[in-house]
This record gives C-alpha cells, structure tokens and sequence, in this order.
C-alpha cells in the first residue's frame, strides 16, 4: 500500500468517526512551500513525507501557533499528548535537533540521538518525544531523549499509517480502553 493509500484510509476513518476533527484539518502544501522549505533545512524531503505533506500540510493557522512551546499541531491526533507536525513545525523541531557534523552526539555516529537525515513528522509539545522519516530510505524511526533512538521501526510512513488506522478501526470497534469516538472527535480518557 503507498503512503497516499494508507493516509487516505486514516482520513476516511476520521471523516466517518471524528467528523469534527476531520473538518479542523487543513488543506494542502504547496510545491513552492516544500521547496522552500527544503532550502532552509538544507535537505530534500522522502518522497512518502513529501507525498503526504501535498495531502495534508497540518501546521496549525497563525494565530494558533502557542510561542511558549516547541513544537504545537492537531492536539489528540494520532494520541493523546502527540500530534503530526505541518512543514513549519518540522523546520522549526529540525534546526533545533540538526547539528553541523551531521549527528549527535559526535563521538557515536554508529549511535547518534539524531542524524541530519531523519525529519520529524510527529513529536510531542516539548520535541522530547516522536518519530521521523529518515531521508536516505524512507524508514520510520522514533525518539525520546534520554533514550536510545530507534530507526526502522516501521518500513515506511505507509505502513506507520496503517497502524495508525488500526488504531482508529479499534477505537470506532470500542477496542480501546483510553479513547472513544464523542460527538465526533477523539476523546481521550
């Protein structure tokens, strides 16, 4: 399944069980908004980030974008206290973790924390926690600092959406303990 097949199921699932939190997404990037934005990290997106991006672009409006926090999104989607990032946000958490040798630390580049290559697209309010596309393959990595970083965790962004629409497809079945569909959002207890 490609990643526009498995976003697309996400957000089928989404408009069927959390109409109202389906409508609160915004629309598209544009090509010049991810050239440009390739330009200032100094890197070219994957193809999958790049695919989903030109579907969904989820940097919240202006307005809404809280200064006092590193990174702010669509709060409670995918999870409670996580949310994918729009291409703002993911140049912002992305000169943050960069560094000019290319990893860090730079004394493990076998056991980096973080390498140039891996852009985040989900990460929690304070960038401690989230995953990332790793730009050389495609592979889906996670990180939490003050833990080891894991890479491939998942094979693709497609297959990490897959098991985000399980995810829904367990909640809508009443599947799961900690959230339920509620007047048409997710609602996490």
């Amino acid at each position: 399944m490609s990643v526009t097949e498995s976003w697309s199921r996400v957000m089928s699932l989404l408009r069927e069980h959390a109409p109202a939190d389906h409508a609160d997404l915004p629309g598209p990037a544009t090509e010049q908004m991810l050239a440009a934005a390739e330009e200032r990290m100094g890197i070219s997106l994957h193809g999958d980030l790049r695919t989903w991006l030109l579907q969904n672009n989820l940097d919240l409006p202006e307005e809404d974008v809280d200064d006092d926090v590193m990174c702010c999104g669509f709060d409670g989607f995918p999870d409670e206290g996580s949310f994918f990032l729009g291409i703002r946000a993911m140049e912002g958490l992305y000169a943050n973790r960069s560094t000019s040798c290319g990893f860090d630390p730079p004394d493990q580049p076998d056991y980096p924390f973080w390498r140039n290559e891996w852009i985040p697209f989900l990460s929690d309010q304070d960038g401690w926690r989230g995953k990332f596309v790793d730009v050389r393959d495609g592979r889906v990595g996670r990180w939490f600092v003050g833990e080891s970083t894991v890479t491939g965790e998942y094979e693709s962004m497609a297959q990490y959406f897959d098991s985000v629409a399980e995810t829904l497809t367990r909640i809508a079945d009443g599947g799961s303990p900690v959230c339920r569909f509620t007047e048409g959002r997710l609602v996490w207890s």
